[in-house]
């Protein structure tokens, strides 16, 4: 999980640090999948506005540490 996320994380009182159950780490596999693709969906909306040398979408996706 990208560090961001991890934060996003602790905020919404998830435990992401420490020893975790199989269920524990299946429930943070989905959650960083369903980060990812919010992450996503709004670098596409960005997409929209990008330009020049200031490209919204990248600027997104790097972010948060999301890959093409």
């Amino acid at each position: 999980m990208n560090e961001r996320i991890k934060e996003l994380a602790r905020m919404s009182g998830l435990n992401v640090d420490g020893e975790e159950s199989f269920s524990e780490f299946a429930e943070k596999t989905r959650l960083s999948c369903f980060a990812e693709l919010i992450v996503r969906e709004c670098a596409d909306i960005g997409h929209l506005y990008e330009g020049g040398e200031y490209e919204v979408r990248n600027q997104i996706m790097a972010h948060f540490g999301v890959e093409e």
